[in-house]
């Protein structure tokens, strides 16, 4: 199951939105994009992306979330 997922700090994960789970999703514009694990707040994970020029902090939930390989 993609809910009970655990990551490592630091570690790189792809942000895949699954639309039947609405809640903890991020912003469409980030669907695709590679980020870093930076920690855990409650279920979701904070991470670290690259926007452009600026790096921006996205909360995900797990089930949105793909570990790189």
């Amino acid at each position: 199951m993609t809910a009970i997922q655990k990551f490592e700090v630091g570690q790189k994960v792809h942000i895949v939105c699954e639309p039947s789970v609405h809640e903890g999703m991020p912003h469409r514009r980030f669907h695709g994009k590679t980020g870093t694990i930076l920690g855990q707040r409650g279920r979701a994970w904070l991470l670290q992306i690259r926007d452009g020029e600026t790096v921006k902090t996205v909360i995900a939930r797990p089930q949105h979330l793909k570990p790189q390989r």
